[in-house]
């Protein structure tokens, strides 16, 4: 794309972006009629249908119909978002809007999220979402059981510094020396590593240690791996889906039954977001425009995201899905300062600094 941008004249640059800037502001192809009256474009109509054409054949624009005016491509878009958007001026009422509702003292990052993607979808007018990241590898770091009463156990593990508490019921009594025992066995065999790396080799291993206690082993490790896939599951929440009607690009029944599955199913796009929320450390908010997404159906959709971070670590991401013809400078930079404010609140002084 460096190439690209040095083979544009800043007459293409500026002929491109009032094109795109038009085009998401209407939803109209764009002729050189309209852009003879652009105050920045002094040329003649002839010399603007000949940057124009070039442009197309550059693959920054396309021409839907013939003798209509141009659209944007997704080269186009790229482009546009990589070297020519303005940054957004948001007007005072947002900035109180954005002060006033991430100030609220709000203690769990779930409530924060949900704040916010609320907040996201209001703001832009397009369906936000919120990522609570897949862990690729949670493990229990130590482990505790209590006996509660004859037949009940209180499992307690520490993973990463969070307290995760299991009650386990055996159908048989339990003898206090078999907690403690019990206990021992988790920690030599079991910690440090994920569930799925519990394998039956490594029951049947425990089993032989605990002797007449054998019967513990089964239910206590089905309880530790509930525990641990529940914990690292990852969630994924939207707001606004209905939004996706008031764009034409989504009228098509098709396309929309087929985002609206995404939305339902989220298997998909969790897996795709917790991937790249987890395993990038670039701060910048990202873009992926049409057929730069994964997901085959977002094909015809922009998916603007942008992680959230506590003391360094990746726990979330916001972000925004609509049509490729979208308001760009008003969603990065409402995603940029959403995700700013989230991290602050939760105490993440690495976003404080400005990209």
């Amino acid at each position: 794309m460096e190439d690209r941008k040095k083979d544009l004249s800043d007459r293409k640059k500026i002929i491109l972006k009032a094109i795109i800037d038009a085009h998401i502001e209407n939803g109209e192809p764009v002729g050189s009629k309209f852009l003879t009256g652009h105050k920045q474009i002094s040329c003649s109509s002839a010399t603007i249908r000949n940057e124009m054409a070039e442009l197309e054949e550059m693959g920054f624009l396309e021409q839907p119909h013939t003798s209509a005016g141009r659209i944007p491509s997704e080269a186009g878009y790229r482009f546009y978002v990589d070297w020519l958007i303005d940054q957004y001026n948001f007007t005072q009422g947002e900035i109180d809007e954005l002060r006033r509702t991430l100030n609220q003292k709000q203690s769990e990052l779930d409530a924060i999220m949900q704040t916010a993607v609320t907040l996201a979808a209001k703001l832009t007018n397009y369906t936000a979402l919120a990522i609570k990241p897949r862990q690729p590898r949670i493990t229990v770091g130590r482990y505790e059981l209590l006996r509660l009463d004859e037949t009940t156990l209180v499992l307690i593990m520490v993973i990463g510094g969070i307290v995760k508490t299991k009650y386990v019921h055996a159908n048989r009594p339990i003898p206090n020396e078999a907690a403690a025992r019990l206990s021992a066995v988790l920690n030599k065999y079991v910690t440090g590593i994920t569930a799925a790396e519990i394998t039956l080799p490594m029951m049947m291993e425990m089993e032989r240690v605990m002797g007449e206690y054998e019967y513990l082993v089964s239910p206590v490790i089905k309880a530790v791996c509930e525990t641990i896939s529940v914990f690292d599951g990852g969630e994924l929440r939207f707001e606004g889906i209905n939004r996706l009607l008031s764009y034409p690009e989504f009228y098509d029944m098709d396309r929309l039954r087929d985002m609206l599955a995404l939305f339902e199913k989220k298997d998909d796009l969790l897996e795709v977001l917790s991937e790249e929320t987890t395993h990038t450390s670039d701060d910048r908010v990202q873009v992926y425009i049409g057929r730069e997404n994964i997901v085959k159906v977002m094909d015809n959709s922009t998916l603007i995201f942008k992680a959230v971070r506590d003391q360094g670590k990746t726990v979330g991401a916001i972000g925004i899905i609509g049509p490729t013809r979208m308001d760009y400078r008003r969603v990065i930079a409402t995603i940029d300062h959403l995700t700013r404010g989230v991290s602050e609140m939760l105490g993440d002084g690495n976003n404080t600094d400005n990209n």
